[in-house]
Protein backbone atom coordinates (compact mmCIF):
# COMPACT_ATOMS: atom_id res chain seq x y z
CA UNK A 1 0.00 0.00 0.00
CA UNK A 2 1.43 3.41 -0.95
CA UNK A 3 1.30 6.52 1.25
CA UNK A 4 -1.84 7.97 -0.32
CA UNK A 5 -3.75 4.69 -0.21
CA UNK A 6 -2.79 4.30 3.45
CA UNK A 7 -3.97 7.83 4.27
CA UNK A 8 -7.24 7.15 2.49
CA UNK A 9 -7.68 3.96 4.54
CA UNK A 10 -7.51 5.81 7.86
CA UNK A 11 -9.63 8.80 6.80
CA UNK A 12 -12.79 9.26 8.87
CA UNK A 13 -16.12 8.79 7.13
CA UNK A 14 -17.74 11.57 9.17
CA UNK A 15 -16.76 14.28 11.67
CA UNK A 16 -17.56 14.01 15.38
CA UNK A 17 -16.75 17.61 16.34
CA UNK A 18 -19.25 20.27 15.15
CA UNK A 19 -16.45 22.89 15.00
CA UNK A 20 -14.55 20.94 12.31
CA UNK A 21 -15.00 22.32 8.81
CA UNK A 22 -12.37 20.26 6.97
CA UNK A 23 -10.36 17.30 8.24
CA UNK A 24 -8.05 14.90 6.39
CA UNK A 25 -7.90 15.43 2.62
CA UNK A 26 -6.40 18.89 2.05
CA UNK A 27 -3.07 20.51 2.87
CA UNK A 28 -4.38 21.52 6.29
CA UNK A 29 -7.43 21.10 8.50
CA UNK A 30 -9.90 23.89 9.27
CA UNK A 31 -11.93 24.31 12.45
CA UNK A 32 -13.76 27.28 13.95
CA UNK A 33 -14.03 28.04 17.65
CA UNK A 34 -15.35 31.30 19.08
CA UNK A 35 -16.05 30.92 22.79
CA UNK A 36 -13.40 28.55 24.20
CA UNK A 37 -9.69 28.70 24.97
CA UNK A 38 -7.71 26.36 22.72
CA UNK A 39 -5.08 24.06 24.29
CA UNK A 40 -2.59 22.04 22.23
CA UNK A 41 0.20 19.57 22.97
CA UNK A 42 2.52 17.22 21.07
CA UNK A 43 4.28 14.02 22.14
CA UNK A 44 6.42 11.44 20.36
CA UNK A 45 6.84 7.74 21.07
CA UNK A 46 9.63 5.65 19.56
CA UNK A 47 9.83 1.86 19.38
CA UNK A 48 12.28 0.35 21.89
CA UNK A 49 12.26 3.61 23.88
CA UNK A 50 8.58 3.97 24.83
CA UNK A 51 7.25 0.57 23.76
CA UNK A 52 8.47 -2.77 22.46
CA UNK A 53 6.95 -5.60 20.42
CA UNK A 54 7.35 -8.12 23.24
CA UNK A 55 5.18 -6.06 25.61
CA UNK A 56 2.77 -4.28 23.30
CA UNK A 57 0.82 -5.03 20.11
CA UNK A 58 0.52 -2.35 17.38
CA UNK A 59 -3.05 -1.70 18.58
CA UNK A 60 -1.84 -1.01 22.12
CA UNK A 61 1.06 1.13 20.86
CA UNK A 62 -1.42 3.40 19.10
CA UNK A 63 -3.85 3.45 22.01
CA UNK A 64 -1.16 4.30 24.54
CA UNK A 65 0.47 6.95 22.34
CA UNK A 66 -2.80 8.87 22.08
CA UNK A 67 -3.59 8.29 25.78
CA UNK A 68 -0.34 10.00 26.74
CA UNK A 69 -1.30 13.07 24.72
CA UNK A 70 -4.87 13.17 26.00
CA UNK A 71 -3.49 12.99 29.54
CA UNK A 72 -1.52 16.18 28.84
CA UNK A 73 -4.78 17.90 27.88
CA UNK A 74 -6.43 16.59 31.06
CA UNK A 75 -3.59 18.10 33.10
CA UNK A 76 -4.43 21.46 31.52
CA UNK A 77 -8.13 21.04 32.33
CA UNK A 78 -8.95 20.70 28.62
CA UNK A 79 -11.46 18.49 26.84
CA UNK A 80 -9.90 16.81 23.76
CA UNK A 81 -11.33 17.51 20.30
CA UNK A 82 -8.77 16.78 17.53
CA UNK A 83 -5.54 14.91 16.90
CA UNK A 84 -2.90 14.82 14.16
CA UNK A 85 -0.53 11.88 13.65
CA UNK A 86 2.91 11.86 12.06
CA UNK A 87 4.20 8.31 11.78
CA UNK A 88 7.51 6.87 10.59
CA UNK A 89 6.86 3.38 9.21
CA UNK A 90 9.80 0.93 8.90
CA UNK A 91 9.98 -1.58 6.06
CA UNK A 92 9.27 -4.56 8.33
CA UNK A 93 5.92 -3.15 9.57
CA UNK A 94 3.03 -4.74 7.67
CA UNK A 95 0.06 -2.81 6.32
CA UNK A 96 -2.10 -4.69 8.82
CA UNK A 97 0.05 -3.65 11.77
CA UNK A 98 0.18 -0.03 10.59
CA UNK A 99 -3.60 -0.04 10.37
CA UNK A 100 -3.82 -1.57 13.86
CA UNK A 101 -1.85 1.36 15.30
CA UNK A 102 -4.49 3.75 13.99
CA UNK A 103 -7.27 1.42 15.14
CA UNK A 104 -5.85 1.65 18.66
CA UNK A 105 -5.92 5.42 18.48
CA UNK A 106 -9.46 5.49 17.08
CA UNK A 107 -10.65 3.14 19.84
CA UNK A 108 -9.64 5.72 22.45
CA UNK A 109 -10.46 8.80 20.36
CA UNK A 110 -14.05 7.62 19.92
CA UNK A 111 -14.57 7.78 23.71
CA UNK A 112 -13.95 11.54 23.56
CA UNK A 113 -15.50 12.20 20.12
CA UNK A 114 -12.08 13.22 18.80
CA UNK A 115 -11.50 13.70 15.08
CA UNK A 116 -8.30 12.77 13.24
CA UNK A 117 -7.60 15.91 11.20
CA UNK A 118 -4.19 15.31 9.60
CA UNK A 119 -0.54 14.42 10.02
CA UNK A 120 2.17 12.86 7.89
CA UNK A 121 3.27 9.36 6.87
CA UNK A 122 6.87 8.61 5.92
CA UNK A 123 9.16 5.58 5.71
CA UNK A 124 12.17 5.23 7.99
CA UNK A 125 14.38 2.88 9.97
CA UNK A 126 12.31 2.62 13.17
CA UNK A 127 8.68 3.00 14.13
CA UNK A 128 7.96 6.44 15.55
CA UNK A 129 4.56 7.95 16.39
CA UNK A 130 4.22 11.69 16.95
CA UNK A 131 0.79 13.00 17.93
CA UNK A 132 -0.49 16.55 18.26
CA UNK A 133 -3.71 17.01 20.21
CA UNK A 134 -6.04 19.99 20.39
CA UNK A 135 -8.62 20.59 23.08
CA UNK A 136 -10.81 23.27 24.64
CA UNK A 137 -11.25 24.80 28.07
CA UNK A 138 -13.70 27.31 29.39
CA UNK A 139 -12.20 30.82 29.08
CA UNK A 140 -9.61 31.38 31.80
CA UNK A 141 -9.85 27.83 33.14
CA UNK A 142 -6.67 26.29 31.73
CA UNK A 143 -4.70 24.76 34.62
CA UNK A 144 -1.06 25.67 35.22
CA UNK A 145 1.72 24.16 37.31
CA UNK A 146 2.44 27.63 38.67
CA UNK A 147 -0.86 27.88 40.59
CA UNK A 148 0.16 26.15 43.85
CA UNK A 149 0.03 28.32 46.98
CA UNK A 150 1.02 27.92 50.62
CA UNK A 151 -1.56 25.91 52.56
CA UNK A 152 -2.85 24.01 49.53
CA UNK A 153 -3.59 20.30 49.77
CA UNK A 154 -1.71 18.01 47.37
CA UNK A 155 -3.80 15.24 45.84
CA UNK A 156 -3.45 12.44 43.32
CA UNK A 157 -5.97 10.44 41.30
CA UNK A 158 -6.10 6.65 41.06
CA UNK A 159 -3.20 4.50 42.22
CA UNK A 160 0.53 4.75 41.60
CA UNK A 161 3.03 2.29 40.16
CA UNK A 162 0.51 0.14 38.29
CA UNK A 163 1.92 0.75 34.81
CA UNK A 164 5.45 -0.23 35.79
CA UNK A 165 4.07 -3.28 37.59
CA UNK A 166 2.33 -4.25 34.34
CA UNK A 167 5.55 -3.84 32.39
CA UNK A 168 7.36 -5.94 34.99
CA UNK A 169 4.81 -8.74 34.56
CA UNK A 170 5.16 -8.65 30.77
CA UNK A 171 8.96 -8.70 30.98
CA UNK A 172 9.21 -11.29 33.78
CA UNK A 173 6.91 -14.24 33.23
CA UNK A 174 5.51 -15.87 36.33
CA UNK A 175 2.43 -16.17 38.51
CA UNK A 176 0.93 -12.84 39.59
CA UNK A 177 -2.26 -11.72 41.30
CA UNK A 178 -4.55 -9.56 39.12
CA UNK A 179 -2.11 -9.94 36.22
CA UNK A 180 -4.57 -8.67 33.59
CA UNK A 181 -5.35 -5.55 35.64
CA UNK A 182 -1.72 -4.44 35.81
CA UNK A 183 -1.06 -5.27 32.16
CA UNK A 184 -4.06 -3.23 31.05
CA UNK A 185 -2.93 -0.31 33.20
CA UNK A 186 0.34 -0.40 31.24
CA UNK A 187 -1.10 -0.92 27.77
CA UNK A 188 -4.39 0.97 27.97
CA UNK A 189 -4.22 3.79 30.56
CA UNK A 190 -7.29 5.96 31.21
CA UNK A 191 -6.61 9.71 31.03
CA UNK A 192 -8.48 11.66 33.73
CA UNK A 193 -10.24 14.01 31.30
CA UNK A 194 -13.71 13.88 32.88
CA UNK A 195 -12.40 14.48 36.39
CA UNK A 196 -10.27 17.45 35.34
CA UNK A 197 -13.16 18.98 33.41
CA UNK A 198 -15.38 18.74 36.50
CA UNK A 199 -12.92 20.97 38.36
CA UNK A 200 -13.83 23.92 36.10
CA UNK A 201 -15.88 25.54 38.85
CA UNK A 202 -12.79 25.88 41.07
CA UNK A 203 -10.94 29.11 40.41
CA UNK A 204 -7.40 27.92 41.23
CA UNK A 205 -6.04 24.40 40.75
CA UNK A 206 -2.57 23.28 39.68
CA UNK A 207 -2.36 20.00 37.79
CA UNK A 208 0.33 17.79 36.27
CA UNK A 209 -0.05 14.38 34.66
CA UNK A 210 2.11 11.55 35.99
CA UNK A 211 3.98 10.53 32.87
CA UNK A 212 7.56 10.65 34.20
CA UNK A 213 6.97 9.64 37.82
CA UNK A 214 5.37 11.34 40.82
CA UNK A 215 8.69 12.78 42.03
CA UNK A 216 9.32 14.52 38.72
CA UNK A 217 5.79 15.90 38.41
CA UNK A 218 5.57 17.28 41.96
CA UNK A 219 8.98 18.90 41.58
CA UNK A 220 7.75 20.57 38.39
CA UNK A 221 4.81 22.06 40.30
CA UNK A 222 7.11 23.19 43.12
CA UNK A 223 9.53 24.80 40.66
CA UNK A 224 6.84 26.55 38.62
CA UNK A 225 5.03 27.82 41.73
CA UNK A 226 8.23 28.54 43.74
CA UNK A 227 7.00 26.65 46.77
CA UNK A 228 8.09 23.81 49.05
CA UNK A 229 5.89 20.72 49.00
CA UNK A 230 5.66 18.00 51.66
CA UNK A 231 4.37 14.51 50.77
CA UNK A 232 3.51 11.65 53.13
CA UNK A 233 4.72 8.28 51.87
CA UNK A 234 2.10 6.37 53.87
CA UNK A 235 -0.66 8.25 52.03
CA UNK A 236 0.51 7.41 48.49
CA UNK A 237 -2.30 5.24 47.01
CA UNK A 238 -1.49 1.83 45.54
CA UNK A 239 -3.62 -1.06 44.27
CA UNK A 240 -4.61 -3.83 46.73
CA UNK A 241 -2.38 -6.39 44.95
CA UNK A 242 0.60 -4.04 44.67
CA UNK A 243 2.35 -5.42 47.81
CA UNK A 244 3.01 -8.73 46.00
CA UNK A 245 6.02 -7.13 44.31
CA UNK A 246 9.46 -6.68 45.95
CA UNK A 247 9.51 -3.78 48.42
CA UNK A 248 12.32 -1.94 46.65
CA UNK A 249 10.42 -2.07 43.36
CA UNK A 250 7.21 -0.90 45.02
CA UNK A 251 9.05 2.15 46.34
CA UNK A 252 10.72 2.87 43.00
CA UNK A 253 7.61 2.46 40.85
CA UNK A 254 5.21 4.58 42.90
CA UNK A 255 7.67 7.48 43.15
CA UNK A 256 9.68 7.30 39.93
CA UNK A 257 7.99 4.80 37.62
CA UNK A 258 5.73 7.04 35.60
CA UNK A 259 3.38 6.20 32.74
CA UNK A 260 0.39 5.82 35.05
CA UNK A 261 -1.07 8.98 33.45
CA UNK A 262 -2.84 9.85 36.67
CA UNK A 263 -3.08 13.48 37.79
CA UNK A 264 -1.30 15.14 40.70
CA UNK A 265 -2.44 18.57 41.78
CA UNK A 266 -2.83 21.18 44.47
CA UNK A 267 -5.94 23.03 45.61
CA UNK A 268 -6.93 25.37 48.43
CA UNK A 269 -8.20 23.48 51.46
CA UNK A 270 -11.53 25.33 51.20
CA UNK A 271 -12.06 23.78 47.74
CA UNK A 272 -11.24 20.20 48.73
CA UNK A 273 -14.91 19.24 49.02
CA UNK A 274 -15.42 20.38 45.41
CA UNK A 275 -12.53 18.15 44.32
CA UNK A 276 -14.09 15.18 46.12
CA UNK A 277 -17.43 15.95 44.47
CA UNK A 278 -15.77 16.01 41.02
CA UNK A 279 -14.16 12.67 41.83
CA UNK A 280 -17.46 11.16 42.95
CA UNK A 281 -19.29 12.40 39.85
CA UNK A 282 -16.68 10.85 37.53
CA UNK A 283 -16.07 7.61 39.46
CA UNK A 284 -12.49 8.68 40.18
CA UNK A 285 -10.49 7.80 43.27
CA UNK A 286 -8.76 10.89 44.67
CA UNK A 287 -6.38 10.89 47.65
CA UNK A 288 -4.74 13.74 49.62
CA UNK A 289 -1.02 12.99 49.84
CA UNK A 290 0.54 16.13 51.30
CA UNK A 291 0.51 19.90 51.42
CA UNK A 292 2.23 23.04 50.16
CA UNK A 293 4.41 24.26 53.03
CA UNK A 294 5.64 27.72 52.09
CA UNK A 295 6.73 29.94 49.25
CA UNK A 296 10.41 29.41 48.45
CA UNK A 297 12.62 30.63 45.63
CA UNK A 298 14.70 27.46 46.11
CA UNK A 299 11.70 25.19 45.63
CA UNK A 300 11.98 21.75 47.22
CA UNK A 301 9.93 18.60 47.69
CA UNK A 302 10.21 16.44 50.81
CA UNK A 303 8.86 12.97 51.57
CA UNK A 304 7.90 12.04 55.12
CA UNK A 305 8.80 8.38 55.70
CA UNK A 306 9.07 6.10 58.72
CA UNK A 307 12.70 7.20 58.94
CA UNK A 308 12.01 10.93 58.89
CA UNK A 309 11.74 13.67 56.27
CA UNK A 310 13.95 13.23 53.19
CA UNK A 311 14.37 15.29 50.00
CA UNK A 312 12.46 13.92 47.00
CA UNK A 313 14.41 14.72 43.87
CA UNK A 314 13.44 14.59 40.20
CA UNK A 315 14.79 11.14 39.46
CA UNK A 316 12.14 9.75 37.11
CA UNK A 317 12.86 9.03 33.47
CA UNK A 318 14.12 11.96 31.41
CA UNK A 319 15.26 11.93 27.78
CA UNK A 320 18.74 13.18 26.83
CA UNK A 321 19.90 12.66 30.43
Amino acid sequence: MDEFSFIDSIKQKYYKQPTLLKGVGDDAAVFRQQNKDIVTSVDTMVENVHFAKYTMSPFHAGYRALAANISDLAAMGAVPAFYLVSIVIPADLSNEDAGSIFSGMESLASLYRMDLIGGDTVSGKELSISITVIGYTEPGRARYRSSARQGDLVFVTGSLGDSQAGFHILANKGEYEEESYFIERHRMPSPRVDFAAKLSGIKRVSLNDISDGLANEVNEIADASQVTIILNEKDLPVSPQYPQFPVDLQHKWKLYGGEDFELVGTVAEDDWESVKEAASNTDTVVTPIGYVAERSLSSKVYLITDNGKIPLYSEGYTHLK
